[in-house]
C-alpha cells in the first residue's frame, strides 16, 4: 500500500491530459490500483485528474466502491434513484418484482449520473411492502447493456459538462438484489459517504493545480492537513452525529483555504483556471442537504 500524501506531493505530473470521460477513468484505474482504501484512491484519482469534472468521476466511483465492495473492477458504476418527484423513499414509483427465479425492475428514472458511460447500475426500488409506515425500498444491480434498459442523455450541465447525465427507463430488466434496506443502508448513507469521497479528491486535484503553479508552502500543507481530516473521518458509521460534524469542519476549512488563497489562481495556467470558475459551483450542489444534516447532528448530540 503506497502513502497518499506522500503520492500526491511527489508523483510526477506528467501525462498529457485526457481527451474524455474513459481516458480519465482509464487514468484512475492506473493510479489507484497500489491504494487499499477508498478514500485513498479518490484523492490519488482526483490528483491524477486534469480537472474538477474527472476529479468527481474518481471520488463518485470510489464512494460506490466504499458502500459495495463486491463491486470493484473497472466497471464504471452509477446510482439510480432520482424519479420525477425526487429521491425520497415516498417519491420512488419504479418497482422490483420477483420474476422466476430472479427479480425484474419497471419504471422511470429522470437524472442518472455517468448514466450513459456506466456499465452497471444500483437501482432503487420499491417491492411494494410497508415497513414502520415507509414503503420498502431495495437496492438492485442491473447491467445496463441489456434489452430492458433504455437510456437516453440529458443535455450537459453548465457545470462540469464532461460528466454525463442520463434519464433510464426499465422494462422487465433483470436485476441481483443487493443485501439490506434500500434506503436506510445504502441511498442515505451513500449521501455521506459521496461527499467524503468527492472532497477528497477535490483535494487531491487541489494539491496537483497547487504543484503545477508553484503555490507557496503554506497553501500545500493546508490542503495536506485537510486530506488528512478526510481519511480521518468514520466511514464505518456515515450516519453517526460525529462523522457528520466533522465533515462540517472540513468544508469549513476547506472554503476558508479557497477564500484566503484566491489571489493564487492568477499563477494556475488559464485554461485551468477557466474551467474551475466554471465548475466550482459543482462543491456546493448538495450544500443545503448537508446542512440539513449538519444541524440535525448537533441537534442529536445537544439534545434538542
Amino acid at each position: 500500500m503506497n502513502d497518499v500524501l506522500e503520492f500526491v506531493l511527489t508523483e510526477p505530473i506528467t501525462a498529457p491530459a485526457p481527451a474524455d470521460l474513459d481516458q480519465a477513468w482509464a487514468r484512475h484505474v492506473a493510479v489507484t490500483g497500489s491504494f487499499d482504501r477508498s478514500v485513498d484512491r479518490a484523492v490519488a484519482g482526483g490528483f491524477a485528474a486534469d480537472r474538477l469534472g474527472f476529479a468527481f468521476l474518481s471520488g463518485y466511483q470510489e464512494a460506490l466502491r466504499h458502500l459495495l465492495p463486491e463491486l470493484a473492477g473497472v466497471d464504471m458504476l452509477a446510482v439510480s434513484a432520482t424519479e420525477e418527484g425526487g429521491a425520497h423513499p415516498a417519491a420512488i414509483r419504479t418497482v422490483l418484482a420477483p420474476r422466476g427465479e430472479g427479480w425484474v425492475v419497471c419504471g422511470t428514472k429522470t437524472f442518472t449520473t455517468m448514466g450513459e458511460r456506466a456499465q452497471r447500475l444500483v437501482v432503487i426500488a420499491a417491492t411494494g411492502d410497508v415497513v414502520d409506515g415507509r414503503p420498502c425500498l431495495r437496492a438492485a444491480l442491473v447491467e445496463a447493456d441489456q434489452p430492458g434498459v433504455r437510456v437516453t442523455n440529458r443535455p450537459p450541465l453548465s457545470m462540469a459538462p464532461e460528466i454525463p447525465h442520463a434519464t433510464v427507463i426499465f422494462e422487465d430488466a433483470a436485476a441481483t438484489l443487493l443485501p439490506g434496506d434500500g434506503y436506510t443502508d445504502f441511498l442515505k448513507p451513500f449521501r455521506t459517504v459521496e461527499d467524503v469521497h468527492v472532497l477528497a479528491a477535490t483535494l487531491g486535484w487541489l494539491v496537483r493545480v497547487g504543484r503545477l503553479a508553484a503555490w507557496p508552502r503554506e497553501v500545500s500543507q493546508r490542503l495536506l492537513a485537510a486530506v488528512a481530516m478526510v481519511r480521518g473521518l468514520d466511514l464505518s458509521r456515515p450516519g453517526s452525529p460525529g462523522t457528520h460534524i466533522a465533515l462540517g469542519g472540513v468544508f469549513a476549512e476547506l472554503d476558508r483555504l479557497l477564500a484566503n488563497s484566491a489571489v493564487l489562481w492568477e499563477q494556475v495556467q488559464p485554461e485551468t483556471r477557466e474551467r474551475w470558475e466554471r465548475d466550482r459551483a459543482l462543491l456546493a450542489v448538495a450544500g443545503r442537504v448537508r446542512e440539513q444534516r449538519l444541524a440535525a447532528a448537533w441537534r442529536r448530540v445537544e439534545g434538542e
